[in-house]
């Protein structure tokens, strides 16, 4: 079994998945939708995600301000959670994903990708930064 990490955005959500081992976690795709009020079809693509991948579990990143308090985007976040456990029949984990967008953002400079490229993928590789610190959290609680 697999777990998908997600970024969930206003108007993307960016896709990881772990290797069947859990340890690694890769980049698979943005979803990407006109309106952040039209997610019937990015519910139903992360769902073949699931069904085609074997995926038992879903991370989705929890947008906590700096200093930890909960904005709407926290709330936006819950109703999709809502949606995607009622959707796919997983649990979903809110799972704290404050600052993997800037982490994604020095990865991308670190890599000379330019400026004007790096939006197109900097939501894929927030959900694996969310998703690689979830599975090594969890890495570290077997082990115990």
């Amino acid at each position: 079994m697999r777990v998908m990490g997600l970024d969930y955005g206003s108007k993307t959500v960016g896709v990881a998945l772990s290797d069947p081992l859990l340890l690694t976690a890769q980049g698979l795709e943005i979803i990407r939708r006109e309106r952040e009020d039209k997610l019937r079809q990015t519910l139903a693509r992360i769902d073949a995600i699931r069904m085609e991948y074997g995926v038992d579990r879903i991370v989705l990143g929890y947008p906590k301000n700096m200093n930890n308090t909960e904005g709407v985007r926290c709330e936006k976040t819950r109703a999709f959670k809502e949606m995607l456990e009622k959707r796919t029949g997983l649990p979903v984990v809110l799972w704290d994903e404050r600052l993997t967008t800037v982490e994604a953002d020095r990865v991308m400079m670190e890599g000379r990708i330019r400026r004007e490229n790096r939006k197109e993928y900097v939501d894929k590789l927030a959900a694996v930064f969310i998703l690689q610190s979830y599975l090594d959290k969890e890495s570290r609680n077997w082990k115990e």
